[in-house]
């Protein structure tokens, strides 16, 4: 979000004190009744398949559950264990650094976990589903506080509590060589590489690529729910005719910008959702890349991870 934007809901949160908003259920089935299915789907596709050459769904703003004001800066009804049992396979983490650690934000909300709380739920999942692998996207968010060390450098803490855990090549790797672990799509400054694939330069607002790796379409700002289809639309259609070594990231999530300028999200995905529900129910399979959505279901995530090109 701008920093004016941000700069209203701190305000916000001064005029509203007292946490967010717990979630609401979803109106799916719970993501457990989707487990059979959605906390395995990877197991049987080819190991030396790239994984830029899959359909995988997964969330914008992960952890982002809580709200100062409804509509603001929730983005999801599912926790990370439900999100990865329902086939989400993609985690874009937000993380203020303060106090030396990490704690998940979405612009100046606290979204009520930590770092530490991504990585248990992500590691436990893939201990207990090893044919898998998670792409987690790494991003500093808000303001940094009372830190005695870079960035890059408390991350470094984290991998080293559980190394194994962790993909960090600059290349993106084939599905038997991730498996297992969490490959780190990385959106903070480095000054020792390789580590993760580099997204650290990230352009606002709009559709870009990063070399020959890394394509993405991140659109937010929405004007009309046809503009961004249209966006979404466009990139669907350059992932399934596109290089197979590059990684296409699709930004289905967003914001109207209400009075005052707030933030309206679920004004978009109640739009977008049904619209990728109708177009992965009606086109036969094909290599999508990576779906990233607001307000996730287990449905959703199936008819992605279901999409893959023959």
């Amino acid at each position: 979000m701008k920093r004016t934007t941000i700069g209203l809901l701190t305000l916000l949160i001064a005029l509203f004190p007292g946490g967010g908003v717990a979630r609401q259920n979803s109106t799916e089935a719970p993501a457990g009744k989707a487990a059979d299915a959605g906390n395995s789907w990877m197991r049987k596709l080819d190991g030396g398949m790239s994984i830029a050459q899959l359909s995988i769904p997964g969330t914008h703003d992960s952890g982002a559950l809580y709200e100062p004001v409804p509509g603001t800066t929730k983005c999801q009804n599912l926790r990370i264990a439900e999100q990865l049992n329902a086939g989400v396979r993609f985690l874009d983490i937000r993380c203020r650094h303060i106090h030396s650690g990490f704690t998940i934000h979405h612009g100046p909300v606290y979204q009520n976990q930590n770092f530490d709380d991504v990585l248990g739920a992500t590691s436990k999942f893939l201990k207990d589903n090893p044919g898998e692998t998670v792409l987690m996207s790494v991003k500093e968010e808000y303001d940094a506080s009372d830190n005695k060390e870079s960035f890059e450098q408390t991350f470094a803490k984290y991998v080293a509590k559980n190394p194994g855990l962790w993909y960090l090549g600059a290349r993106i790797p084939t599905l038997g060589q991730a498996r297992g672990k969490i490959v780190l799509i990385r959106r903070f400054g480095a000054s020792t590489v390789p580590l993760g694939i580099d997204a650290s330069v990230w352009p606002d607002n709009t559709t870009f690529s990063v070399g020959p790796t890394l394509r993405v379409q991140d659109n937010y700002q929405v004007s009309t729910d046809g503009t961004k289809w249209g966006q979404i639309r466009q990139m669907l259609n350059e992932a399934n005719t596109g290089p197979p070594s590059t990684l296409y990231l699709n930004f289905a999530s967003g914001y109207r910008s209400g009075p005052f300028g707030i933030p309206n999200i679920p004004s978009v995905s109640e739009t977008i959702d049904p619209d990728l529900t109708s177009y992965f129910s009606s086109n036969p399979g094909a290599r999508c890349g990576v779906i990233i959505m607001d307000f996730v279901t287990p449905n959703l995530c199936s008819l992605v991870y279901k999409h893959q090109k023959p």
